[in-house]
């Protein structure tokens, strides 16, 4: 009767268990909530998952993500919508950094921006550095910014997510949180900027590797001392 009893809690605990890893993610996805500030000033909330890889070198500390979804429902309605974004280099992936998510109309936008410059150059270098989206009811949309509303200013989600993202799994980020682990991102980051910016300033900054430079076959100038120097400082 004991050893019944014994197998029987064994039995329950490895179920509390499992319940618990289906509900946070596995040794190989992270899943979370983000309370997302809309620009009326409601809240939604939404369910971010990423895919992890392995360790990019030997001493690294951080898992590559390969993979991010994010899933809400527009305000109001029943209707589930789904953003997902592949981090692997591209053209495989497209490598996009969420930024804002809000509506308009009961309308989905999204603004993003370029995750390295693998990915500045795949979205042809944009300035300010933005891809926006628009989602029609069936696909998100790439718009121009002209067309992504002004009204929209603010970032809303974690950009780039967080450190140690399974250490994540299963909790929620407050709107206050969010801002407090956005507050010292670079200012294009913080807020959605319509002007572009200053050629060399950060987020323009990739070197453009569809200039003769990064395409000639040929052995790049020599650089002499002094403009290593300058250009190390």
């Amino acid at each position: 009767m004991k050893y019944m009893k014994g197998i029987l809690g064994l039995l329950i605990l490895f179920l509390i268990l499992g319940m618990s890893i289906s509900a946070c993610g596995s040794d190989n996805s992270a899943s979370w909530k983000e309370e997302v500030l809309l620009h009326d000033r409601s809240k939604i909330v939404v369910e971010r998952t990423q895919t992890l890889g392995g360790y990019p070198t030997l001493s690294s500390r951080e898992r590559k993500v390969l993979e991010e979804k994010w899933s809400f429902h527009v305000p109001g309605t029943k209707q589930e919508v789904v953003w997902s974004v592949d981090f692997r280099r591209p053209p495989a992936g497209s490598s996009l950094m969420l930024i804002t998510l809000d509506f308009l109309n009961g309308i989905p936008y999204i603004a993003t921006s370029p995750a390295g410059c693998l990915a500045y150059n795949h979205w042809e270098r944009p300035n300010p550095p933005y891809i926006f989206f628009i989602y029609d009811g069936k696909n998100w949309r790439q718009i121009p910014i002209m067309e992504f509303p002004k009204e929209f200013k603010e970032a809303n989600v974690v950009v780039g997510g967080r450190s140690k993202p399974e250490k994540q799994a299963g909790t929620t980020h407050s709107v206050a949180k969010i801002k407090k682990q956005n507050r010292r991102l670079e200012l294009y980051l913080r807020q959605i900027l319509r002007e572009p910016l200053k050629p060399g300033s950060v987020g323009v900054s990739c070197p453009d590797y569809s200039s003769p430079r990064y395409k000639s076959s040929k052995a790049p100038n020599p650089i002499s001392p002094r403009e290593k120097a300058d250009n190390d400082n």
